[in-house]
């Protein structure tokens, strides 16, 4: 430490307790050394502690009383909204204001209706609903229980995507209930696409110009700012790769998973139940980047030349025509090809081809008393079916603009580093289908199946703190993954068997046939004679009359599901929202009948295993 940092105040811990923390923390990683000293400091807010300054890195420091102090909440899915939360506390903490940094699963409810001025940032999953770390605090502030807040001011800046018909609706529906419950809302909310930046750059600033004022912040002093910043979620250190910064990985190996071969007809496999799954390989060799298992890895994609060249056509538009956003000036084709989003159509986009096309049909599609409609688009279409069912002259700069910036996508990792060292595994269905008379391909995905060994793919990780093995390895597991929903799976039981875990690992896996869908099949058939995994069952949807799917085996497994979870076991499951909702259902369906039929008590007890860590969910 140099002379000119602040010194730590002497240990109030005896030596016992310092060999008991030493042994705690022993093999950790940064990131869990970050959110053990973020927890730590949330527990500490409870108790009458010395006012500690600011150490480097932004190690949390006792948080100032609620009046005095600015709160920004956040709920995130896949980082975006974790990210502009910290944005937020780490510009108000440079200003010297007061504040602390939690996300919403770690927040004491009872502690609202004492704050002054709270921020809130929030994504919404799907259609219009909270990511899974809101959910509890999503459900206390629309419920009966949520407190009057006449004192409170706040603010909302909500994350979505416009190629949902329910852009921002949770966002949306915190805001109003909030100001429902007598609070006094300080800004107008913000509700940001993917361009995230767009709206929350000037978002941030007239939000941290309102939180000036309202806590008279005194300026930051000539050696940093103000000691005040408590975090429960700690803010990040600055990672040399990151969303904005990608690692250049190397292929490693890039195999068909799947049963069936293909066959030279052009997309027809995919007409009569073939599926390309690719499991794929990549090297993090050198680049310092660390994942625990159910964390994600994000990758930046170039759209493929098949589908920027049908947008070309579409459009009747140059490629090689020179364009400039910004300060850059670039041919159209390399606009498209890896900085713009042509997969996924938005609202605002449509709108736009609406004027220009002087469609009626789609006109009517965008009135938002009709969101049937809107919804049903948005599922069926890709921006170029939209371009060529709705013809429409288009100039190159118009083009650009009116189209989002590319999204990057995430994948769960399929590995442990304690099995496969400095490599990332990824399971990744390859989206083929023929629609409105074409062929498509998904744009990430397809430039993932087209990858060779030796080339390069660029990637960061995206943690996921709440999708994690437990840290008490006599635990039992119960994890639910259909399709390539398995992914993360793979690696919690690479994980737990590498860590020599004595808890029981048991995998519910789905798909619609066992003979082409069964993915990882001998992998999982070893780790059973290995005792890697103790209890596998399956469910294939199409290989008998009636079909069968994972919550139905759920179902018939009830009684031993049941037992297991009071026993004290993790229920994970990972894989389309849709599915995720008729797990959950299940769930329900499965302790109501062990506690009387009492439905109400059921959810709260799911519920309850949320909040304690219990019940993961990464569903997309």
């Amino acid at each position: 430490m140099s002379a000119a940092s602040p010194a730590l105040p002497p240990s109030p811990l005896n030596e016992d307790r310092k060999i008991l923390l030493a042994r705690l923390v022993d093999g950790l990683d940064g990131s869990s050394l970050w959110w053990l000293s973020g927890y730590t400091a949330g527990l500490a807010q409870g108790h009458a502690t010395p006012q500690l300054a600011v150490l480097p890195g932004g190690v949390p420091a006792a948080a100032g009383a609620a009046g005095q102090r600015l709160t920004v909440l956040y709920g995130s899915q896949t980082g975006n909204a974790r990210r502009e939360a910290e944005k937020i506390a780490q510009a108000a903490e440079a200003t010297g204001l007061a504040v602390r940094l939690v996300r919403t699963d770690a927040y004491a409810t009872r502690e609202l209706a004492s704050e002054r001025l709270l921020y809130l940032v929030i994504s919404t999953q799907g259609e219009g609903d909270p990511p899974d770390d809101s959910i509890g605090f999503t459900e206390f502030l629309l419920g009966k229980r949520a407190p009057k807040l006449p004192e409170l001011k706040f603010a909302v800046l909500g994350l979505g995507d416009t190629s949902y018909a329910e852009f921002c609706g949770i966002s949306r529906r915190l805001d109003a209930r909030l100001a429902e419950l007598g609070a006094q809302r300080v800004l107008d909310a913000g509700q940001a696409d993917l361009d995230i930046d767009t709206v929350a750059g000037p978002w941030r600033e007239q939000a941290l110009a309102q939180a000036r004022e309202l806590l008279k912040a005194a300026p930051a002093t000539a050696n940093g700012p103000a000691a005040h910043l408590a975090t429960v979620t700690p803010l990040r250190p600055a990672a040399a790769w990151s969303h904005e910064r990608p690692f250049p990985a190397e292929v490693l190996a890039n195999q068909r998973i799947t049963g069936r071969e293909f066959r030279n007809t052009g997309f027809q496999q995919y007409r009569d139940g073939g599926k390309d799954v690719r499991h794929l390989e990549l090297s993090l060799e050198g680049s310092g980047l660390a994942y625990e298992p159910g964390d994600a890895l994000g990758i930046r994609h170039r759209n493929p030349e098949a589908l920027v060249e049908a947008v070309l056509q579409a459009t009747k538009l140059d490629g090689n025509a020179a364009v400039t956003s910004g300060t850059e000036t670039l041919p159209l084709h390399e606009w498209l090809a890896p900085r713009r989003e042509l997969a996924r159509l938005s609202r605002p986009f449509l709108a736009a081809h609406a004027e220009r096309s002087g469609a009626a049909a789609l006109q009517e599609l965008l009135d938002p008393t009709q969101p049937a409609g809107l919804a049903a688009l948005l599922a069926d279409h890709q921006l170029v079916d939209v371009l060529r069912r709705w013809p429409a002259a288009w100039d190159h700069d118009a083009l650009l603009a009116a189209l989002r910036p590319q999204a990057q996508r995430l994948y769960s990792i399929a590995s442990s580093r304690k099995r496969v060292g400095e490599e990332a595994h990824l399971t990744v269905d390859v989206l083929r289908y023929q629609a409105h008379g074409h062929d498509h391909l998904g744009a990430a995905s397809g430039f993932l199946a087209a990858l060779e060994e030796g080339g390069q793919v660029p990637v960061y990780i995206e943690p996921n703190e709440r999708f994690r093995v437990p840290a008490d390895g006599t635990r039992d597991i119960i994890m639910v993954g259909p399709g390539t929903g398995v992914a993360p799976f793979r690696g919690f039981v690479q994980e737990r068997a590498e860590t020599g875990a004595s808890g029981r690992n048991w995998l519910f896996f789905g798909a619609q046939h066992f003979n082409t869908g069964f993915l990882y099949q001998v992998e999982w058939q070893d780790a059973l004679q290995r005792k890697e995994l103790h209890r596998l069952d399956l469910a294939f949807s199409r290989d008998q009359a009636r079909k069968v799917y994972v919550q139905d085996r759920l179902r018939e497994r009830g009684a031993e599901v049941y037992d297991w979870l009071q026993g004290g076991a993790h229920f994970y499951v990972c894989g389309a929202i849709a599915m995720g909702k008729d797990v959950h259902a299940a769930l329900l369906d499965i302790v109501a009948a062990h506690n009387g039929g009492d439905l109400e008590a059921a959810a709260g007890y799911l519920t309850s295993l949320q909040t304690e860590g219990r019940y993961g969910r990464d569903v997309y």
